[in-house]
């Protein structure tokens, strides 16, 4: 069986081979359908065009909502992440030089979890290839689908090791390679739309070899811009800094980082950021994308393959993970039960919930951005909206409960 360093030979063959599914894209989304119908004893396979070592390392999001806990532990795929996460109960709001704390698990009972995606996607490599046996092949080059209108699709992709093609005949696709992939690519124009929006504003995302200042993800609602701070362990920190889109993160020198983060971040009585060595520093473009439907024939996207909401909110990997939810135990029952009802009803169960989360990152934005905008009756308004969080146990509550994806189910 083909493990997650297999031989050519054993990759590449000439031959076409026939999975029930073949799963395009091994981030959480792809690695969690795929350890979902191992479990239920599904054949499946795992196309990934970067290397193992590069997955289990790229930087990405670390917050992570209780209920996406709750659901990988249902099945079997949260064991280190319940033992290593830090549990976060609290926020810290900072506007008009205050400092406001927002305890959202008093209001809802909930809490986040922070666990740096790499490390969950290490679990769900090791979850699907090392130990419930599904095949995987990394470095793949040029995927192409075809027929996934009919009843007989296929996936075929360059060899890494051979140069040559190899065609995967299957009964599904499970689109799970994000924006730029080839499934999403493979969407008929005329029978898919796809809604965009664009905030017309950019995040200096950073990653500091520093501890976080405090033990909570901090919010530096600011006229200068938007910072904020989300720990990711206690020595790596995650920034964000508004700037103009698309600028230069050459143009962001170390000094000029931290006199903006020490200046934005500033609150009475608060400690300054833990200056460090900055490891990443790259310029995210804000914007939003929903693609409807989720579905085209034997084809079914996941993820940021069907949609993108921006970190404003940290949605983004419980959005994935949702979708793989649903996505695996429908494939499994149809697979293994002939029940095509999850099948049936998956891009609208989807939908609904990314909508949501969209509706809620559009508010998040304003309530980050509003007093940056240069307009001072926008920027009274927004004002006046944080001030509600704090005096309104309603508006309190609420807030709390989009912020923590309470009001969904898993």
């Amino acid at each position: 069986m083909t493990r997650s360093s297999p031989s050519s030979r054993d990759v590449c063959s000439l031959a076409p081979q026939r999975f029930p599914v073949v799963v395009v894209g091994a981030g959480p989304a792809g690695l969690t359908v795929g350890s979902i119908l191992r479990a239920a004893g599904v054949e499946c396979l795992v196309l990934e065009a970067e290397s193992r070592e590069f997955i289990e390392r790229r930087p990405r999001a670390g917050v992570i909502e209780e209920g996406a806990v709750r659901g990988l532990e249902r099945r079997g795929l949260a064991q280190n992440l319940l033992e290593r996460a830090e549990l976060h109960s609290a926020c810290e709001f900072r506007f008009d030089g205050e400092r406001y704390r927002f305890p959202y698990q008093e209001l809802t009972g909930s809490h986040h979890w922070i666990y740096p995606q790499p490390l969950l996607v290490t679990d769900l490599v090791r979850a699907y290839a090392d130990v419930r046996g599904g095949q995987i092949r990394f470095g793949v080059r040029d995927v192409r689908l075809h027929g996934v209108d009919g009843d007989r699709p296929s996936v075929s992709y360059t060899c890494p090791e051979t140069g040559g093609r190899q065609v995967v005949e299957c009964s599904f696709v499970a689109g799970c390679d994000g924006a730029r992939g080839a499934t999403r690519a493979a969407l008929p124009p005329e029978r898919t739309r796809v809604a965009r929006h664009d905030y017309g504003i950019g995040w200096l995302a950073l990653l500091a070899e520093a501890p976080p200042a405090g033990d909570s993800v901090l919010f530096g609602c600011h006229p200068d811009g938007f910072a904020g701070q989300m720990p990711r362990s206690p020595e790596v920190t995650r920034y964000y800094l508004q700037c103009p889109p698309g600028a230069d993160p050459a143009d962001w020198p170390h000094e000029r980082v931290w006199t903006e983060l020490r200046r934005r971040l500033g609150a009475a009585g608060a400690p300054p950021p833990v200056e460090g060595r900055l490891t990443e520093k790259r310029v995210l473009d804000m914007h939003d994308y929903v693609t409807e439907p989720m579905v085209f024939g034997r084809l079914f996207l996941a993820g940021d393959a069907a949609h993108l909401v921006a970190p404003i909110a940290a949605k983004g990997m419980n959005l994935a993970l949702h979708d793989a939810f649903l996505l695996g135990d429908a494939l499994a029952a149809r697979l293994t039960a002939g029940d095509d009802s999850g099948l049936a009803g998956y891009s609208q169960a989807c939908l609904r919930r990314v909508w949501d989360y969209q509706e809620f990152s559009q508010w998040l934005s304003e309530l980050y951005h509003g007093t940056a905008s240069g307009e001072p009756f926008r920027a009274g308004t927004t004002l006046a909206r944080l001030r509600r969080l704090f005096t309104s146990r309603a508006a309190a509550a609420a807030f709390a409960e989009q912020y923590l994806g309470t009001a969904a189910t898993y």
